[in-house]
């Protein structure tokens, strides 16, 4: 039962992705689904890609393991795009780029710039899509006995598929319907769960449980305070620089329609993760002797849910799981292939189609080479690469004229340079000991700052290299699309 469903799922992406192949003919539909994706239809994909194997098994093992301290992931996950809606979706809208490069060149009007952001994509990209085929093997090994290369290797040929067929327009089909199928998955079992319990008498934490995991910064990790502040200042300012969200705000009619799609997302992260807290916490009462706390969603139905119905609810979230590895592996892979086709092989739908296959190559055998670490932390692990990079890029070049060229370059290459080497020396080297475990494992609280002010202090000091451009840039940044900026009046256009 369990495989069957594994098999449905993988079978309705196709099938879905095939319907958007019917509508994708031009370039535009494949990068950016020729800006025409309304709100809902957008913040339903954005959910979808969003919601990882980290948000749907991460976070309940997570907060299984470690207790309530563990939801600061979610808020943190959920409360980034806040920062994005006030900072960064409009404008970023109106600058017209398809890919994170494309908005650093415009602005900057270098192609040094360009080129670094470009790595930089590529590299979040593939450190976000290793975890997902991680996770996929780690899934599929635990339902059917498989060895854990082919569930990586089924997602990764499953999106391969997809984007080769139809871009960003199929893609954002098949992504739309698996935030739905995922959101299903989770909330219909914890009804029947939740029952369970309370036929079992409502069974409570220990004592010893209920002292420690209920608390604030007591989750056992050796500078856990330190641990805590640097993962929310990640996820707070990291969702904003990640690629596979950032490329969906281009596929948006205009600005107005950007900040609405936010807003959805909102509402829609919130109701998910609502969920995961209660499959940690019956983790806990129910299933303390799971080897990977990771697995906790996939256990507990067949723990809590006696015979054939328990065996269902358990097929129901593994297919959730598989829908949000598909989902997430979609939307990343699409904007990293987008990069390299754009900056390595000269663009075009052809060009598109090659760089998906690097794009879904190398992170694949990176899952199968690095050490395995809990999937929510290496997706931290991203995020503090996002933030330590592309955040103050995006802030300070929507927000600040004076930034130059010179001061975006070297903040990106020491921000993000620092925040890679930390994420490269946890998954390859770790774990270490004392205060640089904790100052490797969660960068972000030392590299933001870091980046920020280089990016500062260097455009304070080559004023020379403020881009030529700068004024016309920042009016088409902060003027809503009404006005005709290339009339030269900009009076509105109904006059």
């Amino acid at each position: 039962m369990t495989l069957a469903a594994i098999v449905v799922v993988m079978l309705a992406a196709v099938l879905i992705g095939a319907f958007g192949l019917r509508l994708s003919r031009t370039t535009s539909d494949f990068y950016v689904a020729s800006r025409t994706v309304t709100p809902l239809w957008n913040a339903s994909a954005i959910g979808g890609e969003y919601l990882s194997a980290a948000s749907f098994l991460g976070i309940a093992g997570l907060i299984m393991t470690f207790g309530a301290d563990m939801l600061w992931l979610p808020v943190g996950w959920t409360g980034g795009y806040l920062v994005l809606l006030v900072l960064v979706s409009a404008p970023l809208r109106r600058s017209g780029a398809y890919t994170l490069p494309d908005f650093a060149e415009a602005r900057l009007e270098s192609m040094a710039v360009r080129r670094t952001a470009s790595v930089l994509v590529v590299l979040i990209g593939w450190l976000y899509l290793m975890p997902q085929f991680q996770s996929a093997g780690l899934v599929l090994r635990e339902v059917t006995g498989a060895p854990g290369w082919v569930g990586g290797a089924l997602v990764a040929a499953v999106v391969a598929v997809n984007v080769l067929s139809g871009g960003m327009r199929s893609i954002t089909f098949v992504q739309a319907f698996q935030y739905w199928l995922k959101l299903t998955a989770l909330a219909l079992p914890v009804v029947f769960l939740l029952m369970a319990w309370k036929a079992d008498g409502a069974p409570a934490l220990s004592a010893h449980d209920a002292a420690t995991w209920q608390l604030p910064l007591a989750n056992g990790r050796e500078y856990g305070l330190y641990s805590t502040y640097s993962l929310i200042l990640a996820t707070f300012l990291g969702t904003m620089g990640l690629p596979h969200v950032l490329v969906r705000f281009y596929t948006n009619p205009d600005g107005r329609a950007a900040r609405r799609t936010t807003l959805v997302v909102l509402t829609l992260l919130g109701a998910f993760y609502l969920l995961p807290a209660i499959y940690g916490w019956l983790g806990r009462i129910y299933a303390p002797d799971l080897a990977r706390t990771d697995t906790v969603v996939l256990a507990l139905p067949g723990r809590l849910v006696d015979g054939p119905f328990g065996d269902v609810l358990t097929a129901l979230v593994t297919a959730g799981a598989f829908a949000a590895f598909l989902s997430t592996s979609s939307g990343l892979t699409v904007s990293v292939a987008g990069v390299i086709a754009q900056d390595l092989l000269g663009g075009g739908v052809r060009s598109f189609r090659w760089a998906t296959l690097a794009a879904v190559s190398v992170p694949l055998v990176l899952a199968l080479w690095a050490r395995a670490l809990p999937v929510a932390d290496v997706v931290g692990l991203a995020f503090a690469v996002a933030a330590s990079s592309f955040c103050p890029l995006l802030v300070l070049g929507i927000w600040w004229r004076r930034l130059t060229s010179a001061g975006a370059l070297a903040g990106l290459f020491t921000g993000g340079g620092l925040a890679s080497a930390a994420v490269l020396a946890t998954i390859i080297g770790g774990p270490y000991d004392g205060v640089l475990n904790a100052l490797l494992a969660q960068p972000a609280a030392w590299t933001v700052p870091v980046a920020f002010t280089v990016m500062i202090v260097v455009s304070l000091l080559t004023p020379q290299a403020i881009p030529v451009g700068v004024a016309r840039t920042m009016v088409r940044l902060h003027t809503p699309e009404i006005l005709n900026l290339d009339r030269g009046d900009w009076r509105p256009r109904s006059m």
